[in-house]
């Protein structure tokens, strides 16, 4: 999912990478607060930053999240969705401070 785009220009490669760590860890803490980190077999958390030909800052996250079979009454899609809400809000936030 991609969502906020700003000038590339503007920002240094620090801040990309900085944006970058920031909406991973929102998306991190956003699961292991809801989920107990021991009913998590894999969580898989990727942001990356690119360059649009228009010359934006396009972020893209990816969260994979596999749970327990004990958790199987789980709603895993609307955590993960709302996972990476948190991963772009926490991007947003960011961009409104640089």
């Amino acid at each position: 999912m991609g969502r906020p785009s700003v000038p590339v220009s503007s920002m240094t490669y620090e801040a990309i990478e900085e944006l970058c760590e920031r909406a991973e860890e929102a998306a991190r803490r956003y699961i292991l607060a809801r989920v107990p980190r021991r009913s998590i077999t894999d969580l898989t958390i990727t942001v990356d930053a690119e360059e649009t030909e228009d010359g934006d800052l396009n972020v893209n996250v990816d969260v994979e999240v596999k749970l327990s079979p004990t958790m199987r009454n789980f709603d895993v899609e609307g955590l993960v969705n709302e996972a990476v809400e948190a991963s772009f809000k926490a991007v947003e936030d960011y961009l409104g401070k640089t």
